[in-house]
């Protein structure tokens, strides 16, 4: 059977280190390396790609859901752990959204961190269970209708909660555990946990669309000068069909980004 193939990256040398001796001890891992930080690290895992990363959240140089981005749009088959020092909503909304396939803190029993591994490895996104925990859900609800506020000036390029998902987190958001959202909303908890997946799913699609749009709109003043502006290189200006022709080719492409990671 294969191994596991796992790469960690943590400033603290003894957590580490501890983590690498916990997997050594098991048959079913392999470390294929170790960095000190993200940005030490994302060279190492593009070259060799494990796995599994299992990457520092809140590195001081590179945050760890930058890291995760570019590893998912590079190694989209490379799955991401983040781990924080303690568990804080707004870090763990930012992973959700990032990609990451579980969030953990540094205290975590070693029998569990080898369980979350080896479900992560099977393609199961533990990370979903954080939205079963009301503030978060409430969160997620509130990203959404800025979604909606933003779809309009946008052509609806972005990802919307359908009527079952909008439902099922306000029942969440409401103080509902599983159990009683299920019973609430005569659904079986399977369906609640496969639209759950599909909302995290939207979230990290939309997040990635936000980040070549935010990309997009920083490079704009050195594609496109303006309606009667002179571009300073050649003395020429820019028409206004040129710059609609622009426009609408810059949709067509974020409409294409967002199909593709659909």
């Amino acid at each position: 059977m294969e191994k596991i193939r796992v790469f960690l990256s943590d400033p603290q040398v003894l957590f580490r280190e501890g983590i690498h001796f916990i997997l050594s001890g098991e048959e079913d891992f392999e470390v294929t390396g170790e960095a000190t930080g993200n940005e030490e690290a994302l060279p190492l895992i593009e070259a060799n790609p494990p796995h599994i990363a299992i990457l520092s959240l809140q590195d001081t140089a590179t945050d760890g859901c930058d890291i995760t981005r570019r590893i998912k749009r590079n190694l989209p088959s490379v799955s991401v752990i983040l781990i924080l020092e303690k568990k804080a909503e707004e870090k763990i909304f930012q992973a959700i959204k990032c990609g990451a396939s579980a969030c953990l803190t540094k205290d975590i029993e070693p029998e569990y961190l080898l369980n979350i591994i080896r479900v992560v490895a099977q393609g199961s996104l533990p990370i979903i269970d954080e939205l079963f925990l009301p503030g978060l859900a409430a969160k997620v609800l509130i990203e959404f209708k800025d979604v909606a506020t933003i779809n309009q000036q946008i052509d609806n390029i972005l990802a919307n909660l359908n009527s079952k998902e909008s439902l099922i987190l306000s029942a969440i958001a409401g103080g509902a555990s599983l159990e009683q959202a299920a019973a609430k909303l005569d659904i079986s908890e399977d369906v609640i946990r496969r639209n759950l997946r599909m909302v995290q799913n939207k979230l990290v699609n939309n997040e990635l669309t936000h980040t070549v749009f935010e990309a997009a709109q920083r490079s704009l003043p050195m594609l496109i000068r303006g309606k009667g502006t002179r571009d300073a290189g050649t003395g020429q200006y820019v028409t206004r069909t040129e710059f609609i022709e622009f426009k609408e080719s810059l949709m067509a492409r974020f409409k294409s980004f967002v199909s593709d990671k659909s």
